[in-house]
């Protein structure tokens, strides 16, 4: 028999068909296939409209990539999750693609997805300093010198815990 396919729409119109067992990844669009029951008719649509359709192209990318993977232990200690080269070579992408893409697997409800996007934000932050961290990522300031100073101790204190 025929894998069953789901249609996703990006909010800016694309529509991407795909096998079900591929987006079965997403709890997002589990869900709405069980609400909806999607599954039975095969010109229903999935609207997804927190994601356009290049950074869609990239998650489904992945989630093919990824479709036989066994299920993540839910085990926040235990980090399971080993980048594999494909994964490397996946998120090396300028950050804006790469907010967009935790934005998209967060939206999604893809659990390796984030977990790989975010440890490419990470690798990103890794070994520089707040100021250079703050000029790659526009952000504000919003500690006075006195506040840094305070919340620097606070974290020593705690690292030394």
């Amino acid at each position: 028999s025929k894998m069953p396919v789901v249609k996703l729409q990006s909010s800016d119109g694309e529509i991407f068909t795909v096998d079900v067992e591929v987006v079965k990844c997403s709890c997002t669009i589990k869900a709405m296939l069980e609400t909806c029951c999607v599954e039975d008719d095969d010109d229903a649509i999935v609207p997804l409209s927190k994601v356009n359709s290049t950074i869609l192209d990239m998650v489904l990318v992945w989630a093919h990539y990824h479709k036989d993977d066994p299920e993540p232990i839910d085990d926040q200690d235990n980090d399971y999750y080993d980048m594999t080269l494909w994964d490397a070579d996946f998120i090396n992408v300028n950050k804006e693609t790469l907010y967009e893409l935790i934005n998209a697997a967060n939206y999604l409800d893809i659990q390796g997805l984030l977990e790989l996007t975010c440890k490419g934000l990470a690798n990103m932050i890794k070994g520089r300093t707040p100021d250079e961290v703050r000029r790659a990522f526009n952000i504000k300031k919003d500690f006075s010198p006195e506040e840094e100073e305070q919340e620097r101790k606070e974290n020593a204190r705690m690292r030394d815990m």
